[in-house]
């Protein structure tokens, strides 16, 4: 149901928006990476500006998602680091021999 619920709240209307910018924007555009000499054709591309701007945003994501699991690193380690922990105490209790059910009761005197 909440995947539903994105698809048609959240990506239905970004990819309008998606489609509507690209078909604003299709008028090619010099993008040049040479700042000095800007007509240097070895490092200038001539390109629909949506395509950069898609490419911008591919970016964006990238690097951010790249800068979240960066970030979340020590909790990732620190899981494995518990996980490892934890099926040492399995085992070791598996090893260890059983413990009596109950409390040991006096045998009686007769």
């Amino acid at each position: 149901m909440f995947n539903r619920f994105m698809l048609i709240v959240v990506f239905v209307p970004l990819a309008v928006i998606l489609i509507a910018l690209a078909v604003a924007n299709r008028d090619p555009v010099a993008f040049t990476l040479d700042p000095f000499n800007p007509g240097n054709p070895a490092l200038t591309m001539t390109l629909p500006l949506f395509i950069f701007l898609f490419l911008a945003l591919a970016i964006g994501m990238v690097v951010g998602s790249l800068a979240t699991w960066v970030k979340q690193g020590r909790y990732r380690k620190l899981a494995r680091q518990r996980g490892v922990e934890a099926e040492n105490l399995r085992q070791a209790v598996s090893r260890a021999p059983a413990a009596p059910q109950g409390p040991a009761l006096p045998k009686p005197t007769s």
